[in-house]
C-alpha cells in the first residue's frame, strides 16, 4: 500500500515567505544586471568616442644599423591636431630611437613615411602611444 500525499490547493493560502523572498531577489538581480550593463555599454562608447587620435605602424624596415624607416597610418578627426611617439629598440630590449610625430594636418587619414635614426641596430619598432592636443594619451 502506497501512501499518496495530496498537496495543498495552489494560492488558497497565500504565498509562502520563501516564495516572497525569492520573487524580491529576482527583482533585485534583474534591476542591478541591468545597471550593470548601462554601465559597462556607457564605458565602452565613451571609450570609443574619446579617441581623437589612433595610429597603428604597418610596416618599418631596418635600413642599416643608424636607421628604420617606418610606414605610419593614423585616423583622427579632421579637425584633431596632435602627436605620435614612436621607439625602436634593440634585441636586447634598449631604446635605440624615439620620436615623437605631429600631425596638424586637416584631414582624417595620414599615412607617413618616416625614418628613425638609430643608436645602433634595431631589431623591432613599436608605436608608444598618441596625444591629442589639449587631450590625454591614447
Amino acid at each position: 500500500m502506497t501512501a499518496v500525499r495530496e498537496a495543498l490547493p495552489e494560492n488558497r493560502y497565500g504565498r509562502s515567505a520563501d516564495q516572497r523572498t525569492d520573487r524580491k531577489l529576482k527583482i533585485i538581480g534583474s534591476v542591478l544586471g541591468v545597471a550593470l550593463l548601462g554601465m559597462v555599454g556607457w564605458i565602452g562608447y565613451d571609450y570609443v568616442s574619446g579617441q581623437g587620435i589612433s595610429a597603428e605602424v604597418i610596416t618599418f624596415k631596418v635600413v642599416s644599423d643608424e636607421r628604420v624607416d617606418v610606414h605610419l597610418k593614423v585616423r583622427k578627426d579632421t579637425d584633431a591636431k596632435g602627436y605620435c611617439t614612436i621607439r625602436a629598440q634593440h634585441e636586447d630590449g634598449s631604446d635605440v630611437a624615439r620620436k615623437d610625430i605631429r600631425f596638424d594636418d586637416s584631414t582624417d587619414n595620414i599615412d607617413r613615411a618616416l625614418s628613425l635614426r638609430t643608436t645602433s641596430r634595431a631589431t623591432s619598432v613599436e608605436l608608444l602611444g598618441c596625444t591629442e592636443d589639449g587631450g590625454a594619451a591614447h
